[in-house]
């Protein structure tokens, strides 16, 4: 039937999200707000076409930071659709969430995922880990915290950023709104901090990189 309709499945809130609902679409589990999808499983392009163009590494012994959690989509992806066996943090700070990835996604996975749920500002500070992917994809309902737009934050970043690592930003470049203000965020923050990065454009998103040389 989700494949001719969306099929509702769930709805909740939490202090951080005042309306979360959870659909069958294509056969997928979807996230939505009332103005942004969350997670779409293989079927959310910003990711799944940024890794498409990117050299993935082909060995297991990666780990992936997943800042923004979703229905854990990334993972999902990275497993099902890519074939790889990376292991994953994944830092969420609404529990909503997390207890919605847990019942609908986590147990088709075969992957090491550590969730983690906090405000991933306050995780970047703490943690000693490396990185070999830094996954950014941190938004409430169509927006991304002024917190994480800064220079401090791309900053921290670097330090738990193992070398050659990526970095991949998650911004939505829908409206013209939404394509100016990541225009702006590109050009006067992200560019200047990565001389060698790109703006990928990826359909209605513009994902940002810190080595375009990984792009194929």
């Amino acid at each position: 039937m989700s494949y001719l309709t969306d099929v509702h499945v769930e709805s909740t809130s939490s202090k951080y999200n005042e309306q979360l609902h959870v659909v069958l679409s294509k056969g997928r589990y979807q996230l939505l707000t009332p103005n942004a999808i969350y997670s779409f499983a293989d079927k959310y392009d910003n990711y799944r076409l940024t890794f498409e163009q990117n050299n993935l590494p082909p060995h297991e012994d990666i780990e992936v930071l997943v800042l923004g959690l979703g229905l854990a989509s990334i993972p999902f992806m990275l497993e099902k659709k890519f074939n790889k066996s990376y292991n994953y943090t994944c830092v969420e700070i609404d529990d909503a969430v997390v207890y919605l990835a847990s019942k609908y996604v986590f147990p088709d996975l075969k992957s090491e995922i550590q969730v983690i749920n906090a405000d991933a500002q306050h995780f970047v500070q703490w943690t000693t880990q490396k990185y070999d992917i830094v996954c950014i994809d941190i938004f409430v309902d169509d927006k991304i915290p002024d917190v994480f737009l800064d220079d401090e934050f791309l900053s921290r970043i670097d330090e738990i950023l193992c070398e050659n690592g990526t970095i991949l930003f998650n911004h939505l470049s829908m409206t013209s709104k939404d394509k100016a203000e990541s225009n702006v965020y590109l050009k006067k923050v992200f560019l200047p901090h990565y001389i060698n990065g790109i703006g990928l454009p990826v359909l209605g998103n513009t994902m940002m990189i810190n080595d375009k040389t990984i792009v194929k």
